[in-house]
């Protein structure tokens, strides 16, 4: 379940570079509504190994009746960056209309804003969003080198003091300990970035007891711990087996194999999609944020839209019951 994609033909007009590794790309879109808030995101059709998919992108803001969007060539990319990479000004494919599951909620007094590399690509929309309202924020901005910074010089320009940037190559690093320790009681925080990273602000968060309605974190699907293998899912009580691409999600697998499945954010956030796991003969590799570390690693359960298994086999248990269904 999920809400109706309103696909749109989308031409690319224009590309820059604003990092290493980092393309933008800007798409004329037909039909598009007028704005969009900071936080959203659009799908775009791609080719994949000769095969059509479907892949999520954060949108930056461009001009009316645009999309744009910023796209990092990951090294183990299951194919959807390396496609929007390769696409050249003139060339058309199509996209939806933006969504928003990251919205900024306006109600903080303070806003704390955390970006990790390519993570910079919602919270560079929300800080604009920010100054441009005179809304009182910090954004702090870590990257492995600064030439990874995609943005900076721009943010740092209409942020001032503001804007906070570390290097991990300059032997930098941020103190989210000490940063969530000095806001204001009803501030937010806003983050977007690795998966190690958004996990240990949730576990400060909840270690500073700040209400976990005011954090606020967008997942990237890849936790970087393993390289993509294709491995088989067997459906206890159906019969059905299917084998999952290295280039594909275990949720698209099940749909196209008619397994029926429950889902919407496909970010590993809602926990919707969770399956149970009732027999793995490799690791499990968790890249949502859904379940606790210790639920992670317990391993008992796996959000079908975003982790998967280091090859091999998984016995799954979706819930699902033909009887119960009649």
């Amino acid at each position: 379940m999920r809400s109706k994609l309103e696909w749109r033909k989308a031409r690319l007009i224009d590309v820059a570079y604003p990092a290493e590794d980092v393309r933008a790309m800007t798409f004329a879109v037909d039909g598009l509504r007028s704005t969009f808030d900071p936080g959203s995101h659009t799908n775009i059709k791609v080719t994949i190994k000769g095969e059509p998919a479907i892949r999520t992108y954060t949108v930056l803001p461009s001009a009316a009746g645009t999309l744009k969007i910023a796209v990092k060539l990951h090294p183990n990319s299951r194919g959807g960056s390396a496609f929007v990479w390769q696409l050249q000004p003139g060339d058309e494919t199509e996209m939806t209309e933006p969504e928003n599951r990251f919205e900024l909620s306006w109600r903080a007094s303070h806003y704390l804003l955390i970006a990790g590399g390519i993570g910079i690509t919602p919270i560079y929309g929300m800080a604009k969003a920010l100054a441009a309202r005179g809304q009182s924020m910090r954004l702090i901005y870590g990257a492995k080198s600064r030439g990874q910074m995609a943005f900076a010089g721009e943010l740092s320009d209409s942020l001032g003091a503001g804007l906070q940037t570390y290097s991990q190559d300059d032997g930098e690093s941020f103190d989210l300990e000490q940063e969530f320790a000095v806001l204001p009681a009803n501030a937010e925080a806003y983050i977007c970035g690795p998966h190690g990273l958004l996990e240990a602000a949730r576990n400060l968060w909840q270690k500073s007891g700040r209400p976990m309605s005011r954090l606020r974190f967008e997942v990237f699907g890849d936790s970087g711990r393993f390289i993509e293998q294709p491995f088989d899912v067997e459906v206890a009580h159906t019969g059905r087996s299917v084998t999952v691409r290295a280039d594909q999600t275990m949720l698209d697998a099940l749909l196209e194999a008619g397994v029926d499945m429950i889902y919407d954010c496909r970010r590993g956030e809602c926990g919707l999609c969770a399956v149970s796991i009732v027999d793995a003969s490799a690791v499990v590799d968790h890249r949502d944020v859904f379940f606790s570390a210790e639920e992670r690693h317990e391993a008992q359960k796996m959000c079908a839209c975003v982790s998967r298994l280091c090859g091999g086999r998984v016995l799954i248990d979706t819930g699902y019951r033909e009887e119960a269904a009649a």
